[in-house]
């Protein structure tokens, strides 16, 4: 798959790079906020889920294929303030996981993302309006396995991969 790279504008633009972070896994050490830049970057390890499909898709077929990841950067401009929840700035050697980013929308252009991490851990921006880039930084590296989330409605202990 090649590199990722693109601008986010919308929420629609939001949506997509949400979904290309989903279980990406972020250092606390890794998210570096510039008030007097007005910039917040989170540089990640993401999950490579088009890799993951067709992976998966083609287990059968006895390819040679694997589950990747691809060092990633997020930045977000024009942020006015960074607020956490639930982590510990401090703790620079904590791992979260990225569930989603989502903009909610305040009074137009300028609004609230928020980055939502596994345990309740949050990141939350007020911006004077949305405006993100997202970009792979290099190769892929292999990874051994494929994140798994529990479906919402099976009982406690089972779970499917994406």
């Amino acid at each position: 798959m090649d590199t990722l790279k693109f601008v986010v504008l919308d929420e629609e633009d939001l949506e997509v790079a949400s979904t290309h972070l989903q279980d990406a896994v972020v250092k606390v050490a890794d998210v570096h906020w510039r008030p007097g830049e007005k910039r917040l970057i989170v540089a990640l390890n993401r999950f490579d889920w088009e890799c993951a499909r067709d992976t998966n898709a083609n287990r059968d077929k006895d390819l040679n294929n694997e589950y990747r990841r691809r060092r990633t950067a997020l930045r977000f401009e024009r942020v006015m303030s960074c607020k956490c929840q639930h982590v510990n700035p401090a703790s620079k050697d904590d791992v979260l996981n990225l569930l989603a980013v989502e903009f909610l929308e305040t009074e137009a252009p300028s609004g609230v993302i928020v980055l939502s991490f596994s345990g309740g851990a949050t990141l939350r921006l007020e911006v004077e309006c949305l405006e993100a880039e997202l970009a792979d930084l290099g190769p892929a590296w292999s990874t051994a396995a494929c994140p798994c989330h529990a479906e919402l409605d099976e009982p406690a202990g089972k779970s499917e991969r994406h």
